[in-house]
């Protein structure tokens, strides 16, 4: 099969998988589903191989994914229903004060992202938003646009988010040097996008809290009885923390840095995600639930709540997965191996390019990734990358899956809803924001890729 004809296979995989999501309206999973027995049958796979793949490629995905994206799920939404994200924020303004409250809001973004969805994050803080705006009498971009920044940064950049784990995932990348390189080049890239594009906006476009709701009485109720913020961040910081000293160990065992021993095997065990996310759910079960006084009931309430939207991103991982042992299975994927692995074009933007365009043209953020992490996950094999470079082509396709969201993007409304903004606003502010992220975790991306 000639190189050219491959590409024709897998652009029409990707512009049928674009006609079922936008056009037809099926959901995501079974489009997914769908476009991996087009491209394999275009492949000239047997029906009987095709199914194999796609059995085999969902085995392989969730075994790990539905554990890490559960776990998170439910760790989530104990920090968000015990007030615990409140509390973060609200400590953070409290050391910033007004002057430096937009600060106060990208570190809150970035922080709480972490374990928490975007949406969520953006409806829990936006009450606060709109008292800083009505205090100060400054556009509410000038905090908002900080904080979607930190909030949509983490949450593509840093794991136990499932965009960068369901990537990691198919791509064979270690979560401990997503985590350290997703900090590392998310901060900065959230600083450009947050509180300094944040300054130049809200100085040309002014936004007006809503007079009609009486938010600062409900921010400044929601500040007794909350988790302190010590416990809040430690509890936020254990699972990270956790996964690297893991993944470190490991690294240094396996170079002979360090001897292997019952404690090094306990270091790697309590630090492999689902060791490190078990621990960090109990304790928040724990200190935020039974010990502040939760029922029981409750906490299996909120945990029931919390597997619903996972579930959802669980399958659609799991089909990504699916997409790619397909590419695998057909050939495709060792074919245009070899003929990138001929050419000087970096892997690095070759994945942003493939998220980029598949973000731009259907919306989704999260099937942006998994689609492009399917299509790049074979093509790897042709390069002798190690973990840290895999951890960089993650954070690439974070990033190109972050650009120019727009009115196919349910996240572009939800924005454009709680600011009050109109479309031409929203493009001009929260669009150009995604982009700002996009372009600088590319950027950031490849000048790290010359120093590691």
């Amino acid at each position: 099969m000639s190189v050219s004809s491959i590409i024709l296979i897998v652009a029409a995989g990707v512009a049928l998988l674009l006609l079922l999501v936008l056009k037809v309206r099926i959901n995501a999973f079974i489009s997914l589903l769908i476009t991996a027995i087009f491209v394999g049958i275009l492949a000239g796979m047997p029906l009987r191989e095709v199914t194999a793949a796609i059995q085999k490629g969902m085995e392989e995905t969730l075994g790990f994914i539905a554990v890490v994206v559960g776990l998170g799920a439910v760790f989530g939404q104990i920090l968000e229903s015990s007030g615990g994200a409140h509390a973060l924020a609200n400590s953070l303004l409290r050391r910033f004060r007004h002057g430096r409250a937009s600060w106060a809001m990208l570190f809150t973004g970035f922080i709480v992202a972490i374990p928490v969805f975007f949406d969520v994050g953006l409806i829990i803080f936006i009450p606060i938003i709109y008292a800083l705006g009505r205090d100060t009498g400054k556009s509410l971009l000038y905090f908002g646009i900080p904080l979607l920044a930190g909030l949509a940064v983490a949450h593509s950049f840093i794991p136990p988010t499932p965009g960068p784990v369901a990537v990691s995932e198919i791509i064979g990348a270690d979560l401990g040097w997503v985590i350290v390189l997703g900090l590392m080049l998310g901060l900065p890239t959230a600083v450009i996008a947050g509180p300094l594009f944040g300054r130049f906006i809200a100085g040309r476009i002014k936004i007006n809290p809503p007079v009609s709701v009486n938010d600062a009485g409900d921010v400044e109720a929601s500040r007794s009885g909350l988790p302190s913020f010590r416990m809040v961040m430690v509890l936020i910081v254990t699972p990270l923390l956790l996964i690297v000293v893991s993944t470190l160990t490991g690294m240094l065992v396996k170079n002979g840095s360090l001897s292997s021993s019952t404690v090094t095997e306990i270091l790697i065990f309590i630090g492999h995600p689902f060791s490190a996310l078990i621990i960090a759910t109990l304790l928040a079960i724990w200190l935020l639930g039974l010990r502040r006084g939760m029922s029981r009931d409750r906490i299996m309430s909120l945990s029931t709540k919390a597997l619903g939207p996972a579930g959802i991103i669980i399958l659609v991982t799991g089909a990504g997965g699916v997409l790619k042992e397909v590419l695998v299975q057909s050939g495709i994927g060792t074919t245009l191996a070899d003929s990138v692995a001929g050419t000087a074009l970096s892997p690095i933007l070759l994945a942003w390019v493939i998220a980029a365009l598949v973000r731009i043209t259907q919306g989704s953020a999260t099937v942006a990734m998994i689609t492009a992490a399917g299509i790049v996950a074979p093509i790897l094999t042709a390069f002798a990358l190690s973990d840290p470079h895999r951890a960089l082509i993650v954070i690439a396709i974070s990033s190109g899956a972050t650009i120019a969201s727009h009115v196919n993007d349910s996240g572009f409304w939800l924005v454009s809803k709680y600011f009050g903004m109109n479309e031409k606003q929203t493009l001009q502010s929260w669009t150009v924001m995604e982009t700002i992220i996009a372009v600088c975790g590319l950027v950031f991306t490849l000048t790290a890729s010359l120093i590691i």
